[in-house]
């Protein structure tokens, strides 16, 4: 997990896209979940890169806050 998170780091700092697994982490969930999610198209929007599903962090960040509920929002 922490090669996970150091790479999922690294890639922020370097480039705007994450791959599924650090998509994943970045969110808090399985891969596999994600994955479903993509399938599905519940997820949050990503683009595939050749072979590869990639996840901008906005789109992320704009999913992940679109999840969000209760609360008084102080």
């Amino acid at each position: 997990m922490d090669d996970v998170a150091s790479r999922a780091e690294a890639a922020r700092e370097t480039s705007p896209f994450l791959t599924a697994k650090q998509a994943a982490f970045y969110l808090g969930l399985g891969y596999g979940t994600l994955k479903q999610f993509r399938q599905k198209a519940t997820g949050p929007r990503c683009r595939r890169h050749g072979r590869i599903w990639h996840y901008h962090i906005e789109d992320l960040e704009a999913w992940s806050a679109a999840q969000s509920c209760g609360g008084d929002g102080a």
